[in-house]
């Protein structure tokens, strides 16, 4: 079958409508929040909360009236979701048949087989001490500290509470704050969803979620997919023959963009959705509950995967890092810098930082692209309700905009601003 040819500015409002970005926020609410994750495959999740956490940040950028305690309630109180991985991120429910493959083999993993073998005796005891006092978090165990660091745990007690989480062997009951609360997986997996999957089965189904995750996803990239979630080594050869497979079966198409080189994937059931868009309509079930993009910019959290890890430059040649890592001094723009998107485009970041003595959202840096059009009166509008808005979901009463530039640009948004704040 040949490939299906489609234009960058198509491929650009597929990913972000896959990921319900464009045209506009289409949940709402608590139910809209399940909704939200269902459809975006996963969200990735860190423990940093400068403004907000950035898992936060990704569910406010696409759930209208979105408040962090709705992740927490349908996660760990509803049930419909769960937390894991290396790569952190919270996932549907149903995934967890085939993450049991892979945690099946990281138990193998030589790391934690050594640990098992070396602490049986403390195993057996955090055991006993679940089953008598469960759910239980690292601070509920006194320990002995690990001789060397190790991001599972500063005491042995957390690195076998990790690693029993990594086998599969415990769940994430719920957080507080951001600090893991454990307790055995029978006791929270529905038993509908407690089962280990097939190898095959569980190749066709991560093929299928990291397709349907990054909307177009890159044929020569799978077998990092498989290597992670199937917890294996794949080779090159065996990538692309279940590959040219997903092909020949019809669970996806090739994709070329105009211009590019590279082949992408796509799932067979979004083709409808890649066709309307070349023809320049809005897919059905697309259509945002309040307004769009063009009339209402949204801020994208530093882990978003429609920016993050090199794809703002790839989608959109917007240069993008997240620097919270990065010394001071080496920064090209700020600590906690949140790309900024006004229609089907990246064109601006923004520097927040919430003052919780005044809760007042200060604008530490703007940095605009060369053809954004911040002297239009539409894009000042459009920045203006964003903000609004943005600062409403953070509880800020007021917002510092000094380091907006250029200066009609920042009195245009602080004079619409304070007329709707």
């Amino acid at each position: 079958m040949e490939s299906i040819i489609i234009s960058q500015l198509t491929a650009r409002r597929f990913v972000l409508g896959k990921q319900g970005l464009w045209p506009g926020r289409r949940w709402k609410g608590r139910n809209g929040t399940a909704q939200a994750i269902n459809t975006c495959e996963a969200v990735q999740l860190d423990p940093l909360i400068v403004i907000a956490r950035s898992q936060d940040i990704t569910l406010h950028s696409r759930v209208l009236d979105y408040k962090p305690e709705y992740l927490y309630d349908v996660a760990y109180k509803q049930r419909k979701f769960f937390d894991y991985g290396g790569w952190l991120a919270m996932y549907p429910m149903r995934d967890l048949p085939y993450w049991r493959t892979h945690m099946e083999r990281r138990a193998k993993d030589s790391y934690v087989s050594r640990f098992v073998k070396e602490h049986k005796k403390l195993l057996d005891e955090v055991r006993a001490e679940l089953r008598k006092r469960g759910p239980l978090g690292n601070r509920d165990f006194d320990g002995n500290r690990v001789q060397s660091w190790s991001y599972r745990g500063r005491k042995e007690t957390s690195v076998a509470l990790f690693d029993m989480w990594l086998s599969g062997e415990l769940m994430m009951h719920h957080r507080d704050g951001f600090n893991r609360v454990y307790d055995f997986r029978e006791n929270i997996a529905p038993k509908e969803f407690d089962y280990v999957a097939t190898e095959k089965e569980a190749e066709e189904y991560f093929a299928r979620k990291a397709v349907a995750f990054y909307g177009l996803k890159r044929e020569a990239t799978m077998r990092g997919e498989l290597n992670y979630h199937l917890y294996r080594d794949y080779s090159k050869a065996e990538t692309m023959k279940l590959v040219e497979a997903w092909k020949e079966s019809g669970m996806a198409r090739q994709v070329q963009i105009e211009g590019g080189r590279d082949a992408y994937l796509v799932l067979a059931e979004d083709v409808a959705a890649l066709e309307s868009l070349e023809r320049g309509r809005i897919p059905k079930g697309w259509n945002p509950k309040e307004t769009t993009t063009l009339e209402e910019v949204t801020f994208l959290a530093p882990l978003d995967i429609v920016s993050a890890r090199g794809r703002a430059k790839k989608l959109f040649d917007f240069e993008y890092t997240w620097e919270v890592y990065t010394p001071a001094h080496k920064r090209r723009w700020g600590y906690y810098v949140l790309p900024i998107l006004y229609g089907d485009d990246l064109v601006a970041r923004l520097d927040p930082k919430l003052d919780r003595a005044t809760m007042t959202l200060e604008i530490k840096g703007f940095w605009h692209e060369d053809d954004a059009p911040v002297k239009d009166v539409e894009f000042a509008n459009a920045l203006a309700k964003g903000l609004i808005r943005f600062a409403k979901f953070l509880g800020a009463e007021r917002i510092d905009f000094n380091a907006i530039k250029p200066m009609s640009l920042r009195k245009h948004v602080s004079a619409a601003v304070k007329k709707g704040l």
